[in-house]
């Protein structure tokens, strides 16, 4: 790169390497699946957030010395910090929906699944709603300021070139029990209230028949599902705020 005969050049092919970082996030990570775009836009957004950070950072992108690989390795690697950065903030969107699964099976809506119509993927009922709210709580914060600002910072941790060298997946070690034991918390009322149900409910089986008894059962889960979860949504604004901090906290030591 900065062999490049015109430096025009050099920018330019610097900024097609960058958005190999930055693509796997607007792709692949929630909450931008959750949004139906066309893959062109994403592309073309992840090539102009790429030119813009190349411009403003020329000395840690086509000015920085060519890695001894050559073009391929620099590809590899920015490709390879590109799908950790993602992976921190889809770790969290996946913490969510596993509780939200645990919550279907357990009020009786574990045939109950939606599609996702960007990656064609079934999320579960409960788990959908809680990953659009911590998509809403993620937009409606400094989320976007704050992940442009990790890839901006990422290029002065890692220059174009070492991304190889300064990526460190164990960061993501103790980050994963940590997220998904704040999912749980979210949806532990949601736990709580059915669990007294599923005793209550034990205790009928002695004096009801136990068809009937099943019966009632899923409809007292379901109806006290739909009447505790916007009371638990609206009781945990603060945690789903910790959660998507948490996540982008870890993709700033990742980068």
């Amino acid at each position: 790169m900065h062999g490049a005969a015109e430096p025009w050049v050099g920018q330019a092919v610097a900024t097609l390497l960058l958005s190999l970082r930055i693509v796997p996030t607007l792709a692949f990570a929630q909450p931008f699946t959750l949004i139906r775009i066309p893959a062109p836009v994403r592309v073309a957004l992840s090539i102009a957030l790429a030119a813009w950070l190349v411009a403003g950072n020329p000395d840690a992108t086509w000015r920085a010395a060519a890695s001894g690989g050559g073009p391929i390795v620099v590809a590899a690697g920015e490709l390879l910090l590109g799908i950790a950065l993602a992976l921190a903030l889809q770790l969290a969107f996946a913490a969510l929906l596993v509780a939200g699964r645990t919550i279907d099976i357990q009020a009786g809506y574990g045939l109950a699944v939606l599609v996702d119509p960007s990656t064609r993927t079934q999320l579960p009922l409960v788990g959908t709603v809680f990953a659009y709210a911590a998509g809403a709580v993620f937009f409606a914060t400094d989320g976007p300021a704050r992940l442009l600002a990790i890839w901006a910072a990422s290029l002065r941790h890692a220059p174009m070139g070492s991304a190889l060298a300064a990526t460190d997946p164990n960061v993501l070690i103790g980050y994963v029990s940590g997220v998904f034991l704040m999912a749980m918390g979210l949806v532990g009322l949601l736990l709580v209230v059915l669990l007294i149900l599923d005793l209550a409910i034990a205790l009928m089986s002695r004096t009801l028949p136990q068809m009937n008894v099943l019966l009632f059962g899923f409809q007292v889960k379901t109806l006290a599902t739909m009447i505790v979860l916007p009371i638990a949504l609206a009781l945990s604004g603060s945690l789903f705020a910790t959660l998507i901090s948490s996540a982008l906290d870890t993709m700033a030591r990742i980068g």
